[in-house]
């Protein structure tokens, strides 16, 4: 980590001190400040919350919206919830990754990162996404295509 970076980290955790709780919190602040949690970051933040590095690392590993690589200039993240497979999640999902050329969790070589989530509150609009931040229902492959295309 850089100087800045170290100050940045600081930062947070002092944000965060005396809070009740507050390894979620600090994780979610390190994303937004970098993009990811770097690897760096997992021993500082386990000092200052006298945790383990394990816990915290276990933490980062266990919750799917925690990353531990950058993102790459899009993000786009399929539902898999049961009622978004119930409408062709899975079809839509096989369509990206094809598309993309990548798996869950990887990043294109167009710059998209493609990752699961697990219910978007859009239910009855399903196969539902997130395209960086932006809630769409009713995605089929036709909007799919227009969407990747769009960020060729």
């Amino acid at each position: 980590m850089t100087p800045q970076t170290d100050a940045r980290l600081d930062e947070i955790l002092a944000r965060h001190e005396g809070v009740e709780g507050p390894l979620l919190p600090v994780l979610h602040a390190v994303q937004a400040a970098f993009g990811h949690v770097p690897r760096e970051a997992i021993p500082v933040i386990a000092e200052a919350l006298n945790l383990s590095r394990a816990e915290v690392h276990g933490v980062v590993t266990f919750y799917h919206d925690f990353r531990s690589e950058p993102a790459g200039r899009h993000v786009l993240k399929l539902c898999r919830a049961e009622a978004c497979q119930a409408m062709g999640a899975d079809a839509l999902a096989q369509t990206a990754m094809k598309a993309l050329g990548c798996d869950w969790h990887q990043t294109s070589k167009a710059g998209v990162t493609l990752e699961p989530v697990f219910c978007l509150g859009l239910c009855a609009c399903g196969p539902a996404a997130l395209a960086d931040g932006e809630v769409i229902g009713r995605l089929d492959a036709d909007r799919l295509d227009a969407l990747l295309e769009e960020w060729a």
